[in-house]
C-alpha cells in the first residue's frame, strides 16, 4: 500500500506541473513563487530541526562504542571505534559522514538448516549508500553552473572529470549513470528482500521515488528532450538575485524538474532526509567515552528537600511503636 501510494503520489506531483504549465500557463507560479516557497519552508525548517535537536537535554554520556574501552595503560583501546578524547571523535564522525563506517560494518544475519544462525556481510548496501550519495553531491555541485557568473573553476573541473568519458554530445556524465542505478538498487532492494519491505512504509518509499523521478526528468531534460538552456540560466540566476524573470520556450519538462526539486525541498526537513544534520547531533556519536576517568554531573540537576528516615521518624514515632516497629530514638 505505501509503494503505490508515494507512487502514484510522486505522478501526481509531476501532472499537477505538466497540466499548470502546460495547460494553465501557470510559469510565474512554478518557476518563481514554488521555489522561493520552498527554500524557505527548506532553511526554516532545517534550522528549527537543529536548534530543538541542540536544545534537547543530554544528561549521560551515551556514546555507541563498538571496541576496547579506554581503561588499563596496558590494555589496547579501539581509539576510533570508542573514541576517549575529542580528536577521537573529530575522527570517528569524519569516517561516519565522509566514508559511513558503520554501514561499512554491518552484517545481516540469515537462519540455515540445522537450525543455525549465519552472519554474512552488507557490502552491497554501504556501496550503494556511498555511490548514491556521492554522485547526488556532484550532481549537486555541478548545478551551482546555473547559478553563479562566472562559473568557478572547480565547477569546471568537476564537470570534466564527470564527463571525460564521452561517447557522443552532449557529455554523457558518469554521475547520471550512477545515481540512478544506485536509487534504483536501494529501492529494489526494499522491494525484494521481504524482510526490508515488511518493515518499509510510505515515508520509507516517497523520497525514492521522488529523487528517482528529480533523476529521470534531469536525464530527460538533458540527453532527449532538449530544453533552452540560455532561458534556464536567465530563470535561475534571476531567482538567486532576486529579479526573477520567466523566459519564453524554455520547455514544459524543465518546470515538472524545478517542481519535484521544490517538493524535495519542502519535504526534507519533515523527514527522515534530515539524518544529513541529524547525524552532527547524535549524542550517541559526538560524545567521547570518558565515564571511567571523569565524573559527569547532570547540569539540569536543581536542590531538592530529600525527607531523612530521622524526619520520617519523628512524624511517626508514636505510630511507629504503637505497630511494634523499631525506633532508633526513643
Amino acid at each position: 500500500m505505501g509503494l503505490l501510494f508515494s507512487f502514484f503520489s510522486v505522478c501526481v506531483l509531476a501532472l499537477i506541473a505538466f497540466v499548470g504549465v502546460k495547460t494553465v500557463n501557470l510559469h510565474f507560479l512554478f518557476g518563481v513563487v514554488i521555489p522561493y516557497v520552498a527554500f524557505i519552508v527548506f532553511v526554516v525548517g532545517l534550522i528549527y530541526r537543529v536548534m530543538k535537536w541542540g536544545s534537547s537535554p543530554v544528561p549521560f554520556r551515551i556514546p555507541t562504542t563498538g571496541g576496547q574501552e579506554k581503561s588499563f595503560p596496558w590494555v589496547k583501546y579501539s581509539k576510533l571505534d570508542n573514541p576517549f578524547t575529542t580528536l577521537g571523535v573529530i575522527g570517528r564522525m569524519a569516517l561516519e559522514v565522509l566514508l559511513f563506517r558503520s554501514l561499512f560494518r554491518n552484517t545481516k544475519t540469515d537462519y540455515r538448516e540445522g537450525p543455525k544462525i549465519a552472519y554474512g556481510s552488507t557490502k552491497w548496501l554501504w556501496l550503494g549508500g556511498l555511490a548514491f550519495h556521492y554522485t547526488f553531491l556532484v550532481i549537486l555541485l555541478r548545478h551551482l553552473r546555473l547559478f553563479t557568473e562566472p562559473v568557478p573553476y572547480f565547477v569546471t573541473l568537476l564537470e570534466s572529470l564527470d564527463g571525460f568519458f564521452q561517447v557522443a554530445a552532449p557529455v554523457l556524465y558518469l554521475s547520471d549513470i550512477i545515481f540512478l542505478a544506485a536509487v534504483s538498487y536501494l529501492f529494489l532492494r526494499r522491494v525484494i528482500l521481504p524482510q526490508i519491505r515488511y518493515i518499509s512504509l510510505a515515508a520509507d518509499y516517497f523520497p525514492l521515488f521522488l529523487i528517482l523521478a528529480i533523476g529521470l526528468s534531469g536525464v530527460l531534460m538533458r540527453y532527449f528532450y532538449k530544453v533552452d538552456i540560455v532561458g534556464v540560466k536567465q530563470l535561475t540566476m534571476g531567482l538567486v538575485s532576486l529579479h526573477p524573470v520567466i523566459p519564453q520556450g524554455i520547455g514544459v519538462i524543465f518546470y515538472i524538474h524545478l517542481f519535484l526539486i521544490s517538493i524535495l525541498f519542502v519535504y526534507f526537513p519533515l523527514s527522515k532526509l534530515m539524518h544529513m544534520a541529524g547525524v552532527f547531533m547524535s549524542p550517541t556519536r559526538n560524545l567521547a567515552n570518558n565515564n571511567r576517568f571523569i565524573r559527569h554531573v547532570n547540569p539540569w540537576n536543581y536542590p531538592v528537600h530529600i525527607h531523612t528516615y530521622e524526619e520520617y521518624e519523628d512524624d511517626f514515632r508514636d505510630k511507629m511503636k504503637a505497630a511494634g516497629i523499631p525506633v532508633e530514638k526513643e
